[in-house]
């Protein structure tokens, strides 16, 4: 069995402890046993788990996975508190707010000999996993994915890392990118903001992401994508899945932290993962002129 500790009581958090108590039977999610919780309020014990400091969190034997499901800006500084006691980690998206960073905490993952585990639920929706269905084997021409949501809250960071889910979409389906231009409109009055980024796949083809925000804004994924054969105007018509993104995801993590997941496999996560923060963090570079 592993010990483990959520970091962080939002929407998230709160799903992963109901997920730990109650795993997918049959599936590796059952060796996690739920010990504690930590959170900067003073909280009543959260579906019967008690709140612990990080401390206690940090130094119990008992203990040897961290989920961390705080705000975006306070990820890193979790992570590397873990993994610095020798513990495994699961921390949401993403998981720094710079390329350098991740490489740091992904060497001392390896360095401690435990896992590193980025979750990467917009991978998991079954509308996702239909539209890599359907785009599979077609030639991309051109494409353009433009998300909007209401306003972010402090602490979730520029938009091309709140908005990474977006992000590694393009990234899983088209592989590789570079960043070719990067522009960012911001109304403080108004609390609205949107990113463009002019991105091209390995054989040329442009790609735009457009991220933006403002209060009321319906969250909603609007895809153009132009291939030799057809044109996909719309997200793919899909089913509800059986399993919860968490849930599923806990999975995964767990079938890590068992061994089960193969090197390369471990690898190719690892190298979309870093190529996803170093595009973020470039398209910020440009936005701010850098």
């Amino acid at each position: 069995m592993f010990g483990a500790v959520v970091v962080g009581i939002g929407t998230a958090g709160w799903v992963r402890i109901r997920d730990m108590l109650a795993p997918l039977p049959g599936t590796t999610a059952e060796k996690l046993s739920v010990k504690g919780f930590i959170s900067r309020r003073s909280l009543e014990p959260q579906q019967g788990v008690s709140r612990l400091s990080m401390d206690e969190a940090v130094s119990r034997d008992d203990i040897q996975v961290a989920f961390v499901c705080t705000e975006n800006v306070d990820h890193e500084s979790s992570v590397r508190t873990f993994l610095q006691a020798g513990k495994h980690v699961c921390v949401e998206y993403p998981m720094t707010m710079n390329h350098k960073a991740a490489v740091e905490l992904w060497d001392l993952a390896q360095e401690k000999g435990v896992t590193l585990h980025e979750e990467h639920i917009e991978l998991l929706t079954e509308d996702y996993k239909e539209l890599k269905k359907q785009v599979q084997g077609k030639k991309l021409q051109e494409g353009t994915l433009h998300f909007t949501g209401g306003a972010l809250k402090p602490g979730f960071g520029f938009l091309a890392f709140s908005g990474i889910a977006r992000l590694t979409w393009l990234v899983d389906l088209f592989g590789e990118l570079s960043v070719t231009a990067a522009t960012l409109e911001e109304d403080a009055a108004n609390n609205s903001s949107k990113m463009t980024a002019k991105l091209q796949t390995a054989d040329n083809k442009p790609l735009t992401w457009i991220e933006e925000r403002q209060p009321g804004l319906p969250r909603a994924k609007n895809i153009n994508f132009q291939f030799d054969s057809c044109t996909m105007s719309q997200l793919p018509p899909a089913g509800r899945g059986a399993v919860g993104l968490f849930m599923q995801d806990l999975v995964l993590f767990s079938d890590k932290l068992a061994g089960r997941v193969s090197p390369e496999q471990l690898q190719r996560e690892r190298d979309r993962v870093l190529h996803c923060l170093k595009l973020a963090e470039r398209i910020q570079q440009v936005c701010q002129g850098c």
